[in-house]
């Protein structure tokens, strides 16, 4: 489905920060075989998708806590990051881009708006993954994690990403995410957000956040259009 942006925002340029995982990518399958891959090294059981979005949440070792009922060490923390890295590099393979998120990203740019990509994934495993899907060229910037964001959260990420980009005004940027983090990030910075139900967090953990929520990633650009005009 391709959004008449055009005529949504017809006078002003208006710029989207789309978040990755959950998102753009729809791996939510392949996150939560990798979180059971870490629940494993603890001799805990696996979750469902479902538990797992009801729990989750950032910085991820407090989701974590939820799932182990305890906190863990500075040592604990990298050895299940470790762990969860590892598996989720073997198998992101199989992960596919959302349903008409190519046509999204295609129909924005070509309506004379901008796009950027600010993400928790690694960078390292991102840019070649976003290459291979061949989404790179939609993109004015790219900025995966370099691993700190787990720990904090997106709101500094997304503050140096704005930065980066330059003459981008917070009041017409739109962050589009499927986590109650992306919400927090996008008021770090004074922009917009819509989240998307069909990642990470339930629709219930979703409306917490007191932003606009929606089932798809067309029904989200069409908003931003509206939000950012």
């Amino acid at each position: 489905m391709l959004v008449d942006t055009q005529t949504a925002a017809p006078h002003r340029a208006a710029h989207i920060v789309w978040d990755w995982n959950g998102t753009l990518l729809h791996d939510t399958d392949v996150v939560v075989e990798s979180v059971n891959a870490c629940l494993a090294v603890f001799e805990a059981g696996p979750i469902t998708v479902e538990r797992y979005r009801d729990e989750y949440c950032v910085p991820i070792p407090r989701f974590y806590q939820r799932l182990l009922g305890r906190e863990l060490s500075g040592p604990e923390w990298e050895r299940l990051d470790g762990a969860f890295q590892r598996h989720y590099a073997q198998h992101a393979g199989r992960a596919a881009l959302t349903e008409g998120a190519t046509d999204l990203l295609l129909s924005w740019q070509r309506a004379g708006h901008t796009q950027s990509l600010c993400s928790l994934a690694l960078h390292d495993q991102l840019t070649p993954l976003i290459a291979r899907l061949g989404i790179a060229g939609h993109f004015t910037r790219v900025d995966g994690s370099t691993g700190e964001g787990n720990r904090t959260g997106k709101a500094e990420q997304m503050a140096r990403h704005l930065a980066a980009l330059g003459a981008v005004p917070p009041e017409r940027t739109v962050v589009i995410g499927d986590a109650t983090d992306d919400a927090l990030a996008a008021a770090h910075i004074g922009a917009h957000a819509v989240l998307y139900t069909g990642g990470s967090h339930s629709r219930r953990s979703l409306q917490r956040a007191g932003v606009p929520v929606v089932d798809s990633l067309a029904d989200a650009v069409a908003l931003a259009a509206e939000l950012a005009a």
